[in-house]
């Protein structure tokens, strides 16, 4: 009997125009409508994260979320949360776990996500913004994407916009 295709990945990032993801293993902003979009599209999925990431999201358990967090701390497990050391181990992990695979971050784990050879989705709001922090998406703009959906947005502080990219 053949193994199944492993997933394709679910990258889902805020970052500035700047690349900027984090400042201080926070997000340097507060954009409501995105926070909302991205708590939706991680429902029920499984969602892969570095440690940092793991530790500043408090409702990562909630909404039928499977964690599997990328460290070297074993002590996070606890239950329903993955710990495991490696991005490779990770996805095969992942891989096992119900719905789609979402990659949360940080700056790490998304460059290897990027550099996989896995079939990705990124969902990507972009901030139209330069913004000060010291954690950066891995620059994706020089990939073959192909953009499935587009929607403009904003709120008091920010102009955004919400992209779904694809590559083979």
């Amino acid at each position: 009997m053949q193994d199944a295709a492993p997933k394709p990945l679910h990258l889902i990032v805020a970052c500035a125009k700047n690349r900027v993801i984090g400042l201080g293993g926070r997000l340097p902003w507060h954009i409501a409508e995105d926070t909302a979009f991205f708590h939706a599209a991680t429902a029920g999925q499984t969602v892969v994260l570095g440690r940092i990431c793991y530790e500043t999201w408090p409702q990562v358990r909630s909404e039928g979320r499977h964690p599997v967090v990328i460290s070297r701390n074993s002590a996070l497990a606890q239950a329903g949360v993955h710990v495991t050391p490696t991005f490779t181990s990770a996805l095969d992990l992942a891989d096992t776990l119900p719905g789609k695979i979402m990659i949360c971050g940080g700056e790490r784990i998304y460059a290897e996500a990027l550099a996989c050879g896995r079939p990705l989705r990124l969902q990507l709001t972009l901030i139209h913004a330069e913004i000060a922090g010291d954690t950066f998406m891995p620059d994706w703009r020089h990939l073959p994407w192909r953009e499935l959906s587009r929607r403009e947005s904003a709120d008091a502080n920010h102009r955004y916009t919400f992209f779904e990219l694809s590559l083979p």
